[in-house]
């Protein structure tokens, strides 16, 4: 019996050691997505700006995960994107992924001129995108 419980306690050490290995390369490749994400929104840098709220050719994106679509004071939107906002669209992760992979059909009459990004693409953008509230 005593064979058994050490054992189960050398088992459940060497479980906690892979859990906290695991945890540490899940932290590592998490860290990799954001740095894609910076990456990828260097190609959005034309027309967004992320770090501070002033809009530029295009509504600033610092703190948009949340936000009322079409709602910031500072920018002139179409009104497919005020009417989207009006009807309740928020940007969670999940509405600015359908808009990131294609604007048209998420927001039909938007005029953001962006063909659209792929999923493991929009997934790292966005995660970038949080980290800037």
């Amino acid at each position: 019996m005593e064979n058994l419980i050490s054992w189960l306690r050398r088992l459940t050490i060497c479980w906690m050691i892979v859990a906290a290995f695991v945890a540490s390369v899940a932290d590592q490749a998490y860290a990799e997505d954001l740095q894609r994400g910076a990456r990828l929104f260097k190609a959005c840098v034309n027309c967004h700006v992320v770090d501070n709220e002033r809009s530029t050719f295009g509504p600033s994106l610092k703190g948009v995960i949340g936000r009322k679509a079409g709602s910031l004071q500072s920018y002139r939107y179409s009104p497919a994107m005020r009417k989207a906002g009006d009807e309740g669209l928020v940007w969670t992760a999940r509405d600015l992924s359908e808009f990131l992979s294609k604007p048209s059909r998420k927001v039909p009459g938007t005029t953001m001129r962006f063909a659209g990004l792929w999923g493991f693409e929009i997934d790292d953008l966005i995660g970038y995108l949080e980290t800037n509230p």
